[in-house]
């Protein structure tokens, strides 16, 4: 099992930026961020696949951008022009097979960080 450790989140007024930062515990083919907003369904962000494609939701295309670190086992969220609506918790995902990138299935994912409140308010 792969351990995920999550730094950043925070809260920011809108239109301000935020990073977040999952460390992996060992490499993993599929890396996600999924976001929970309150009294809503987990859903997926963005992910990266192994072979380095990346997909976004469409509500964060231009704004939100995925990164990773292979090396150093590293996945990021660069949020920019933060909305509203983007407040959530945000959740870092890992999936031993590029499966999970191409069927943002949750199920695909087993393994899961503690997650990161993500407050944007004026």
């Amino acid at each position: 099992q792969v351990q995920l450790v999550q730094s950043g989140g925070g809260s920011v007024q809108p239109g301000g930026s935020l990073r977040l930062t999952c460390e992996a515990s060992e490499y993993r083919r599929c890396m996600a961020w999924y976001r929970q907003a309150p009294e809503k369904e987990r859903d997926w962000v963005a992910t990266f696949a192994s072979d380095g494609n990346t997909n976004y939701i469409d509500s964060v295309k231009g704004r939100f951008t995925i990164s990773r670190d292979t090396a150093k086992n590293i996945l990021y969220l660069q949020m920019n022009s933060l909305k509203p609506e983007d407040t959530a918790m945000y959740y870092c995902a890992a999936a031993q097979w590029d499966y999970g990138c191409r069927s943002r299935a949750q199920i695909a994912f087993g393994d899961w960080g503690q997650g990161t409140q993500v407050i944007v308010s004026s």
